[in-house]
This record gives structure tokens, C-alpha cells and sequence, in this order.
């Protein structure tokens, strides 16, 4: 009987050229792989002649589907070449690992004993803390428990791998560049194995395991051997992780091994194939270490003749595809340049990095901007895998991709966009399937604000397909078969447990775009009863906007505007009456949270744009801006919103500036009276001299230290604007300055007749200060 132990890294096309090679010399009758027992009835997909690499093994808990491991493979994965090659000579191929449901149970045990770490803490903190913190810590432990915690993907740590430790010990900063020029450039392979073995072993010389961890997983590997060693197999290879070789063959304490595996807790999991992407296999999860360049080692492993050329071209022909500059002379220019980096650092063939000066030096013409392009496109690349269509899958992925052949919208990695005409009836489909999947949170496409040209017909979609979406798929199933009852319930679930009425009329706008009737009728009753009984103001102000927006565009998706305007009239008519005393006596953070639901208002009378409503909003507005006590910023705002609406004149505008900024009120008060008028337009200030003019008359005002006090609110104030609008509001003082035809007010202290001007040009820094503009004297 032989044992053949191969030590591998993971994701090697090198390793993975010289484990085929092995064994195919060898001939094993069996190959056994460190790899997820629980994924055993999925291997013979393997082989399947729809199954196109990068794909990924999913272990998953089919009642807690947040509990979750990826097992990348590829091409030049050496797991892969080994199972590939079993199970295409009808040999048999077993994954050894520690199943997946115990792994999981584990993880579950060790999750659910941090969380109540934390909340015990949690409450220990509370005993001394404000008793009005206690809803949002008790919110944000409500959070932690709902996170899905998956063994996503996460970054290889050097101290992980032991290829990375050898690199370090022979004077290497950079491991891939030790791995790529002993392993993928080393002409003669025969004894990769027993090298690799050899200095494994002597690394571990002690060979107990890092963990209980590791010496489960280890123990379970041996217990796998044992039993291929009963059933009577000679020729057995083992392929793992290069760390556990050395310890694999040591088969003499089974006793020991079953005292470690005894008595451990396991959950039913099911596996599946998912697509993954090159990019995913820079990361690791389950057994799996990731490679910085995949694309890189997919090239060496597609190509292994002519690397050198075949590179540079393919880099070549990706700068040209972005309009950049690559002759044929500077590809052979740049082939050669690699070729004589590699010559003079003793290599038998240029590696990525030599290829990477190359390249940028020749190609790039030394800019560091398309190197990233390359690194990107090239050397990771974005190429999504494939898996046959027996795969197992849910009810709900099944209906998603049917959805996606008939709507012609292919799942791709690479960023796409799409413009749709909702009155056509396949971009509608699109536009509705992908709402739908954005209240499940799989945000396929994002929605763009579209511009000007387009009509309320158009939407801009930006479309971007993500493995995760597979596993939040499985979760997803547990609402519904299909992507329209699994929204629906969904929006149902979130509805009912609404607790404010903004969320409910966000929802209902979500639910309107995705076309859902029930989900749609649910809502709509649901915000009547809570309209009914909030009693917060600004809860009805921020619950407008939506519901304006689903009345002025809901004809569009054949929406009934009619059911939704009865309830904007019921709350607009509250909002109005409510507004001024909820506006009294506001502190600087309520009074900016005001400001922002009084803007949600603005939006919606300007969507639904009734006469009537209008005539009463800016009635409300006037009363705000006249009515002391209410806050200098809530009175700034105001004072804008009449302007821009042409309900106050410029004389008007003036006079309001001069009452707003006069001395008698508070120098933090009138600062934030000027943050509030200055929000929205830059463009539309510049034609108001009055504006300008008082407020010069007011800094001339301030005493030093006052002045000194509000320039952080004062430049707060003008931070929102671009930096041309601030440069022409700076060109706009100095003008102002030089025109004798404008008339500054006089300030108190001076008589209307005797304008002091060595003290009115004083204020011209200080306000180029503020602008944040250079002051030219003459």
C-alpha cells in the first residue's frame, strides 16, 4: 500500500501543472482532498461540460442560510486539477476536511456566546450611563443579532502561510514574487513535492496544532486516510494544504484522533455550486488561500507557451481599447525589455513583475494611472464562472434566472448601464424586477438620478452582479418562491413592523416601483392608521415627499393617484397646522433636523404643484419668518424658500436681511440666519445685491471677538458652494465695493452723511476670509 502526501498552495497554476503530472505517474485508485465532506453528492458537477470556472462550493444552513463558507476553485486550482482528474479516470475522489456542520455548529456556539458577552456588557455600561441612551443601545444590540455573519471571503495573512514564511527566510519581502520564481518558473518539477514536504516537516518539527481547531480538522483528515486504508485502496494520494502534509502520515494514534472528533455538535447544511469571479479568488474562506494577479496565473495556465509576448499583447490591446497609445513597435520594445530584466536577475523568463516595469515603461510611458487598468482588467480581471443547470438551487433563484434569460439580462461582474423607456414593456420588466430585488436587498442595479433630457418615462440604471447574491438568494427563498411573492411578503413582514411613518411612505414608494398589488394595498393601509395617530410633526413632513412622488409619476406604472391624494391632503393639513409651535424653541441639531423636513415639504408641493397647497406652504413660511422665538437658521431657510418662490421681493428681501442681522439680536442668531438663507442655489445670491449689502453692514458691525467666535458658522455657510460660485462671490464683494453707484448702508455708530470708508473696506478680507478667496487690495 502507498501513501503520496502533496503539499499544495492553493490557487497554483505551477503546483496545480506539477500535481497533474504527478499524478498521472502515480495512477492512485483513489484521491482524497481537503475539502468540505458535507459538498460529496455535489462533485460530480465537477465534470460537467457546463461548468466553466472561477466557481465556488456553498456550505449553508438551509434554516439559518446566514451561516455560510465559500470553497473557491479554478482552473489552476491543484484541489480542482486532482478531483478533475479523478473523477474523469472513474476514480474515486473524497473531500477529508472537518465537515462543514460541525465547522458551522461551532461557529454558531462561539457567535451566539459573543453576543451575549455583549449584551451583558451592554447592560453593565447601561447601569451608568443616561437612561435616555437605553432604546439606541438596545437598537444597536437588536442590530448585531440581525447581522448575517458569513464566513465571507477575508484576506490571506502572511503568519496563514507557511509559502509566505519560507519567502521571509530567504530574504523575499514580497512571497508571490518567491512563489512565481521557484514554483511557476522552475523548469524541472520531479521532486516539487518532496521539496515541499521536506521543508514542511521541518517547520514543523513540533507538530502540534496552532489550535483545537487545527487538530480537529488534522484528526479528521488522518480518520478519512484510515478508512480509505481499510476498504483495502493501495494507491491512495492525498492532497492538502502544504502545512498539514507533514503530520498526515503519521497514523499510529487513531485512538487519539477519535477522542477529538467524539461528542462534537453538527447542523444539517446543504451544498451547492455558485459562480465566483477572479477577482473573489484574492481571498480566502474555508480551506482556501487567495492570489493576488489571477488573471496573471489564468494567463500562465491558459498559455504556457510564448508567456512573455502573449502578455504584453493582451496588455497592449487593452490600453488601445481605451483609446491610449500601444504600437507593435513598443510591444516588442517592451518584450524585450522584460526579457533582459529577467536575463540580468538570473531568471529563466520574465515574471509579473518584470513585466510590470516593462510594461510601464514602455506602454505606459512610465504613468503609474494605466498601470491600475492593467492591474484591474489584466492581471485580475473580471471573468464570472459558470455552473450547469442541474445545479440544486432554490425555488427563487430558478425564477430569477428565468427571468434574466427571457428579460435578456445576463448576471454579469463587469459594471454595465442601461437606459430604460418605461413605456416599452420589456425595459418596464427590467426597471420592475430590479426594484423588486433591491427591497430583498440584492442591489443588482442601482438607480441614477437621471438628467434633464430624459422624461419621467426614463430610468438610469447602473447594473453590477455580485457572487453574494447567491447566498442572499437562499435567504431570501424563505419569503417566497418568486421574486414577486418573495418582495411582497417581504414588504409585508417590514410593514408590519414599521415603527415611524416616513419609513412606511419609503416603502410604498419602493413597493410602487416594483409593481406590487398586494404589497401595495397592505401599505396604503397601514400608512392611514399611522397617520392617524402620529402626533410628530416632522414624521408628517419627512412622510411627503414619497407619497408626492408616487401621485405626480404614478400613471407611469399605472398607479391609482387618486387612492394616494387623500391622504397627502390629510397630512399636509396637519403639517400646516402643527408646523409653527414644533418649530419653537429649537436647539442647533433640531433645528438643522427641521430644516430638512421643512425642504421634504418644498419638494412635495412642488411634485404635486396645486395652487392651493401652495398659497398655504408659503403663508406657513411667511408666519415662520415673521414670528420671533423660532430659530435663526428655520427663519434663514424660510427667507429663501419665499424668494425663490417669488412670494417676497428683492425690497422685501432686504428689509427681512436688515430686521434678521440687526444688532439688537444675537451674533449666533444671525449667523444662523445667513447659513439657512444661503442654502440651495449659489448662482440665484449673486443677483441679489441688497443681500450682499446688508450683510456687509452686519460684519462691519461685529466686534472683534465676535467675529472671531462665528467664522467656523460663517464659513460653514459657504462650504456647501463650489469653489467657482465662492470665487464669484468673492468677484461680486470686490465689485460691489468698487461701484459708487451702490449704496452701503451705514452702520449705527456713523452718521447716514458720514460714511466711515477706512472702516467699510475693512470688511473686504474678511469676507475674501470667508469665501475662502484671494484679496487684491487694488
Amino acid at each position: 500500500m502507498t501513501l503520496s502526501i502533496f503539499g499544495v498552495r492553493h490557487h497554483g497554476p505551477g503546483c496545480a501543472r506539477s500535481l497533474r503530472a504527478a499524478l498521472e505517474e502515480l495512477q492512485p485508485d483513489i484521491v482524497l482532498v481537503e475539502g468540505p465532506p458535507d459538498a460529496q453528492e455535489a462533485l460530480p458537477l465537477l465534470t460537467s461540460k457546463d461548468m466553466h470556472p472561477p466557481v465556488a462550493l456553498l456550505i449553508y444552513a438551509p434554516g439559518a442560510p446566514q451561516h455560510a463558507v465559500y470553497y473557491p476553485f479554478t482552473h489552476f486550482s491543484p484541489e480542482w486539477q486532482a478531483l478533475h482528474y479523478a473523477l474523469t479516470h472513474n476514480i474515486p475522489a473524497r473531500f477529508m476536511d472537518l465537515p462543514q456542520s460541525i465547522q458551522l455548529a461551532q461557529a454558531k456556539v462561539q457567535a451566539e456566546k459573543e453576543q451575549q458577552e455583549k449584551k451583558s456588557n451592554d447592560t453593565e455600561s447601561k447601569a451608568d450611563s443616561d437612561p435616555s441612551n437605553a432604546s439606541s443601545k438596545s437598537a444597536s444590540l437588536r442590530d448585531t443579532t440581525e447581522t448575517i455573519t458569513v464566513e465571507a471571503p477575508t484576506e490571506e495573512k502572511v503568519e496563514d502561510d507557511p509559502f509566505a514564511l519560507l519567502a521571509r527566510a530567504s530574504g523575499y519581502d514580497d512571497y508571490e514574487m518567491w512563489w512565481e520564481r521557484q514554483i511557476e518558473q522552475r523548469l524541472d518539477t520531479q521532486h516539487l513535492f518532496e521539496g515541499i514536504l521536506e521543508a514542511m516537516s521541518e517547520m514543523r518539527s513540533d507538530p502540534t496544532p496552532k489550535n483545537e481547531h487545527e487538530a480537529q480538522r488534522e484528526a479528521s483528515m488522518r480518520h478519512t486516510i484510515r478508512a480509505a486504508q481499510k476498504e483495502g485502496f493501495q494507491r491512495i494520494a492525498v492532497v492538502c494544504g502544504a502545512w498539514h502534509a507533514p503530520v498526515l502520515s503519521q497514523l499510529d494514534n487513531a485512538k487519539g484522533d477519535t477522542v477529538l472528533l467524539s461528542g462534537l455538535k453538527r447542523i444539517k447544511v446543504e451544498a451547492t455550486w455558485i459562480p465566483w469571479t477572479n477577482s473573489r479568488l484574492a481571498y480566502r474562506s474555508g480551506y482556501g488561500a487567495g492570489v493576488t494577479s489571477p488573471g496573471w496565473y489564468e494567463h500562465l495556465w491558459n498559455t504556457p507557451n510564448r508567456v512573455t509576448i502573449r502578455w504584453v499583447a493582451r496588455a497592449a490591446h487593452l490600453l488601445r481599447a481605451e483609446g491610449l497609445d500601444a504600437s507593435s513597435a513598443s510591444v516588442i520594445e517592451a518584450v524585450r525589455l522584460a526579457e533582459a530584466l529577467a536575463a540580468m536577475r538570473d531568471l529563466p523568463m520574465p515574471g509579473l513583475h518584470d513585466l510590470h516595469e516593462s510594461i510601464q515603461t514602455v506602454l505606459c510611458h512610465g504613468n503609474l494611472e494605466p498601470m491600475q487598468l492593467i492591474r484591474d482588467k489584466l492581471e485580475i480581471g473580471e471573468k464570472l464562472g459558470e455552473v450547469p443547470p442541474e445545479t440544486p438551487a432554490v425555488p427563487l433563484q430558478r425564477d430569477l434566472e428565468s427571468k434574466q434569460r427571457k428579460l435578456r439580462m445576463k448576471p454579469d461582474p463587469i459594471q454595465q448601464n442601461y437606459d430604460f423607456d418605461l413605456r416599452k414593456e420589456t425595459d418596464r420588466a427590467r426597471s420592475q424586477l430590479l426594484h423588486a430585488l433591491s427591497l430583498l436587498g440584492i442591489e443588482w442595479g442601482v438607480l441614477q438620478r437621471t438628467s434633464q433630457k430624459h422624461s419621467t418615462f426614463h430610468e438610469i440604471w447602473k447594473v453590477q452582479w455580485q457572487v453574494e447574491f447567491s447566498l442572499r438568494l437562499i435567504e431570501a427563498n424563505i419569503w417566497g418562491n418568486t421574486v414577486e411573492r418573495a418582495a411582497s411578503a417581504f414588504v409585508h413582514h417590514k410593514a408590519d413592523n414599521a415603527e415611524e411613518l416616513p419609513e412606511l411612505t419609503a416603502l410604498l414608494d419602493k413597493a410602487i416601483l416594483a409593481e406590487l398589488p398586494e404589497a401595495i394595498e397592505h401599505l396604503l393601509t397601514c400608512v392611514q392608521s399611522k397617520a392617524a395617530v402620529s402626533a410628530d410633526v416632522r414624521h408628517l413632513m419627512d412622510a411627503l415627499p414619497p407619497l408626492a412622488r408616487i401621485a405626480r409619476y404614478g400613471n407611469v406604472r399605472e398607479t391609482q393617484a387618486e387612492r394616494i391624494l387623500p391622504v397627502i391632503d390629510a397630512l399636509f393639513e396637519r403639517v400646516l397646522i402643527g408646523l409653527p409651535a414644533a418649530c419653537a424653541s429649537l436647539d442647533d441639531d433640531a433645528a438643522q433636523e427641521m430644516v430638512k423636513s421643512i425642504e421634504h415639504v418644498q419638494e412635495s408641493v412642488n411634485l404635486l404643484n396645486q395652487d392651493e397647497q401652495r398659497v398655504q406652504w408659503l403663508s406657513v413660511l411667511r408666519t415662520l419668518l415673521e414670528r420671533q422665538g423660532i430659530h435663526g437658521l428655520v427663519r434663514g431657510r424660510c427667507c429663501r424658500l419665499l424668494f425663490e418662490q417669488k412670494a417676497i421681493d428683492e425690497a422685501e428681501l432686504q428689509r427681512v436681511a436688515r430686521l434678521a442681522l440687526s444688532p439688537v439680536n444675537r451674533a449666533s442668531q444671525a449667523a444662523s440666519w445667513i447659513e439657512g438663507v444661503l442654502r440651495g442655489s449659489g448662482m440665484l445670491l449673486l443677483h441679489q445685491d441688497s443681500l450682499w449689502l446688508a450683510l456687509d453692514s452686519w460684519l462691519c458691525e461685529l466686534s472683534p471677538d465676535t467675529f472671531v467666535t462665528l467664522l467656523p458658522l460663517l464659513r460653514r455657510a459657504f462650504a456647501n458652494f463650489e469653489p467657482p460660485e465662492r470665487r464669484a462671490m468673492g468677484e461680486k464683494v470686490k465689485h460691489l465695493r468698487s461701484t459708487p453707484s451702490v449704496k452701503i448702508p451705514a452702520s449705527n455708530a456713523d452718521h447716514p452723511g458720514n460714511i466711515n470708508e477706512e472702516r467699510a473696506s475693512s470688511v473686504l478680507p474678511v469676507l475674501a476670509h470667508i469665501l475662502g478667496v484671494q484679496y487684491d487690495r487694488n
